[in-house]
C-alpha cells in the first residue's frame, strides 16, 4: 500500500491532494481505534491478580465484574449498530470511542469490586461499538469482492490491542499502579478520538478521495435501504434464515474469545504456576496467532474461488469452518502438562477463533444491504456476547472445583456444532460465477 499523491481540482482557485489507496488507509485508522479498543479492554484481564488483592476480589467476585462488561456489550450492540447506521460511522463511532476512554480513567478511582463492575457495565455499553462498527467501515469502503481480505485486516485491530495490552500495561503497572495502568490506556482513547475526528469522513464527502477510486467502491451499484427506527429494523432482520445462519456459529465460537481475553491469564497463573512476569512475556502469543488468523482468512476464501471454484459466499463459509477445525486445539491442550506447549495450542485456537470471527463478518457485508449492516452486525455480536457473558459466570462458580479443562474441551468443541449451522443456513446449493 503506497501513499501517493496527485491534484485533484476543487475549483478555480485551490487544488487538493488526493491520497491513492485511500480506502485502506481509512481501514488502518479504524483498525487503530479498534487496537485502542481492545488495550482499554484487556487492562482488567491483565491486572486482574492485584485487583483482586487490592480490591478484596474473590474469583466468583471478578467473574461478576467480568460480567457486567459482557452484559452492557452485550445489550448495546445492536443499539449501537443502529446509531451508527443512522447517524454515520463518524460522528457514531466517535461519540461511543469519548466515552469508553473517559470511563477507563476513571477505573483509576475504582475503590470495590462493585465500584467496578458498574465502571465496566458503561464500558462495556460504548466499546460494542467496535463490532457493527467493522462491517459499516468495510460495507462503506470497500467493493464486494475485496470485503473478505479487508474484513480479514479489520479483525487485525480486534487481536493486536490485545496482543498489545500485556506488555503496555505491565510497563504502566511496574512505573505508575495499577490505576496509572487505567489512566494509560484511557489517554489512548482520548488521542484516537482527535486522530478520528479529524481524519475520516465518509467515501461521499472524503475531499482526498479521487474519483476513480470513488467509482471503484461503488462499482457493485448496491441499493441502500430506508433507515428504519429501532425496533422495526430488529424485527425485519429477525425475520431473515440467514441471520441466524450467521448469529448461532457467533453464539458458538465468542466464549473462546472471553476466555482469551479475561480468563487466560487467570489459567496461567492458577493452573500452569506461572507469574505475573512470565504471564506478560508469553499471554500474548494467543493474539498474535489471532492477527494472524484474521489476516490469513480473507486470503483464504481466495484459495478456495481459485483452487475449488467456489462462490465467493461459499469460500467464505469454507474459511470459517477451516477455522473450526482449528478449534479443537483447545480441547487437546488440557491433555498436555507443558505450559508452553499449551500456550502453542491456545495460540492455534486464537488463530481459528478469528477465521471464524472475520468471515462472519465477511459474511454480514455480503449477505445485507449497506443500510443494515451495523445493526446486523450488532445483533450477531449480543447474540456472540451472550454467550461470552453466560460462560464467565460459568467459570466463576466452577473454575475453583473443577478448573478450566472442561471449560476448554467444550469451546474445542463448540465451533464445530457452529460451522453445522453455517453449511445449512448461509452456504449456496447453485454455483455462480465468482469474481475474487
Amino acid at each position: 500500500m503506497s501513499l501517493e499523491s496527485t491534484t485533484k481540482p476543487i475549483s478555480a482557485s485551490r487544488t487538493v491532494r488526493v491520497i491513492k489507496n485511500l480506502r485502506w488507509w481509512m481501514l488502518g485508522m479504524f483498525l487503530l481505534g479498534v487496537t485502542v479498543n481492545y488495550i482499554t479492554r484487556n487492562s482488567l484481564g491483565i491486572l486482574a491478580p492485584e485487583l483482586k488483592t487490592s480490591l478484596n476480589m474473590t474469583t466468583e467476585q471478578y467473574s461478576w465484574v467480568v460480567a457486567a462488561f459482557q452484559l452492557a456489550y452485550t445489550l448495546f450492540q445492536p443499539i449501537c449498530g443502529w446509531l451508527i447506521d443512522v447517524i454515520g460511522l463518524k460522528m457514531g463511532f466517535l461519540i461511543c470511542a469519548l466515552i469508553w476512554s473517559v470511563t477507563c480513567l476513571l477505573h483509576a478511582g475504582a475503590g470495590s469490586w462493585l465500584h467496578l463492575a458498574l465502571l465496566r457495565f458503561v464500558m462495556g455499553a460504548s466499546e460494542a461499538a467496535a463490532t457493527p462498527a467493522n462491517a459499516k467501515a468495510i460495507g462503506d469502503w470497500f467493493p464486494k469482492k475485496e470485503r473478505p481480505v479487508a474484513a480479514g485486516w479489520a479483525g487485525v485491530g480486534f487481536s493486536i490491542g490485545a496482543m498489545l495490552a500485556p506488555p503496555i500495561i505491565y510497563v504502566a503497572h511496574i512505573t505508575f499502579g495499577w490505576q496509572g495502568a487505567f489512566l494509560l490506556t484511557g489517554g489512548l482513547g482520548l488521542l484516537w478520538v482527535g486522530l478520528w475526528w479529524w481524519g475520516y469522513h465518509s467515501p461521499e464527502s472524503h475531499p482526498r478521495l479521487s474519483d476513480d477510486e470513488r467509482a471503484f467502491i461503488n462499482q457493485d451499484n448496491e441499493a441502500i435501504g430506508e433507515k428504519l427506527p429501532f425496533f422495526t429494523a430488529l424485527k425485519v432482520i429477525g425475520k431473515e434464515k440467514k441471520f441466524y445462519g450467521i448469529a448461532i456459529p457467533a453464539f458458538l465460537a465468542e466464549p473462546a474469545w472471553a476466555v482469551l481475553s479475561f480468563w487466560v491469564p487467570l489459567y496461567l497463573a492458577n493452573e500452569r504456576g506461572m507469574d505475573l512476569k512470565q504471564i506478560v512475556m508469553f499471554a500474548w502469543l494467543p493474539f498474535l496467532a489471532a492477527d494472524l488468523g484474521s489476516v490469513a482468512s480473507g486470503y483464504l476464501t481466495r484459495i478456495y474461488v481459485r483452487w475449488f471454484g467456489m462462490t465467493r459466499v461459499n469460500s467464505i463459509v469454507a474459511s470459517s469452518v477451516t477455522g473450526a477445525l482449528l478449534m479443537v486445539s483447545l480441547a487437546l491442550m488440557t491433555l498436555v502438562k507443558d505450559p508452553w506447549l499449551a500456550i502453542a495450542l491456545i495460540s492455534v485456537g486464537g488463530f481459528g477463533h478469528q477465521v471464524i470471527s472475520c468471515m462472519l463478518s465477511a459474511l454480514v457485508v455480503e449477505r445485507f444491504d449497506r443500510r443494515q449492516m451495523a445493526t446486523v452486525n450488532g445483533m450477531r455480536g449480543s447474540c456472540a456476547w451472550i454467550a461470552s457473558f453466560i460462560f464467565s459466570l460459568i467459570i466463576g462458580v466452577t473454575a475453583d472445583t473443577i478448573g478450566f479443562n472442561p471449560l476448554f474441551v467444550a469451546m474445542g468443541i463448540f465451533d464445530l456444532i457452529g460451522a453445522v449451522f453455517l453449511v445449512m443456513l448461509i452456504a449456496e446449493r447453485r454455483q455462480r460465477p465468482a469474481n475474487p
